[in-house]
């Protein structure tokens, strides 16, 4: 199996140079600009992380900190020059290593892989989903919207799951109630309506953008 790695630099000379490297090493390679792209980007779960210090919109170590109690894989800080209270900072912010700018692709390459190879951390690795500010984890069965929990009922995170993990895909409410209780469970798929208002608004509380969107005569599906 290929390993993942995200790498996060608003140069380009540094992301083209890293992308030929780690593909010729065999690597499945994601890019990012920025920070905020870098957090989208999440979704294609990582084994590990380049990640740049000084980038437009929200910088490295920002990064690190929004998404270090999501994602445990290594994140190794890429930075043109680093003092000591830096280094401190983002090892306490949850970085793993600094790789310092210009640097030996081959040594860098060795680190990737000295840290892929540490015992345990992808066993580590949970299921989780980034839009933007809002979170899943789904082993938790929790929804966070920057880093606070919104709170939801077994039912209503059931419905996110559900929608979530197919994102784009339509359900109607006699699928999703079906996918809920069963065939032979009896009641009327309407409440599904009622939940999906009841989600919508405790999102809607913390995060101005719809997730749910509702098919006229067809269902709902998730947009993130």
């Amino acid at each position: 199996m290929k390993y993942k790695i995200l790498i996060v630099d608003d140069e380009k000379d540094v992301i083209s140079l890293l992308k030929d490297y780690f593909e010729m090493e065999d690597y499945l390679v994601y890019t990012a600009k920025d920070g905020v792209e870098a957090i989208n980007q999440l979704n294609c779960k990582p084994d590990i992380i380049l990640l740049d210090i000084n980038m437009p919109k929200m910088d490295g170590f920002e990064v690190c900190k929004r998404i270090r109690s999501f994602i445990h894989c290594p994140i190794l800080f890429l930075t043109a020059k680093i003092e000591d209270q830096d280094k401190i900072n983002g090892l306490l912010l949850g970085g793993d290593d600094y790789i310092v700018k210009p640097f030996s692709i081959e040594e860098l390459g060795a680190r990737v892989l000295a840290h892929l190879r540490r015992e345990g951390r992808k066993s580590g690795k949970e299921e989780v989903q980034f839009f933007d500010e809002l979170i899943i984890q789904y082993s938790e069965r929790k929804l966070f919207y920057n880093q606070e929990v919104i709170h939801l009922t077994k039912t209503e995170f059931d419905i996110v799951e559900i929608l979530s993990m197919n994102k784009g895909r339509v359900f109607s409410k006699e699928a999703l109630y079906e996918k809920l209780w069963g065939y032979d469970k009896e009641g009327d798929s309407n409440i599904i309506t009622e939940h999906i208002r009841r989600i919508r608004g405790k999102i809607a509380k913390s995060y101005n953008q719809e997730v749910i969107e509702t098919v006229w005569g067809v269902g709902y599906r998730w947009i993130g």
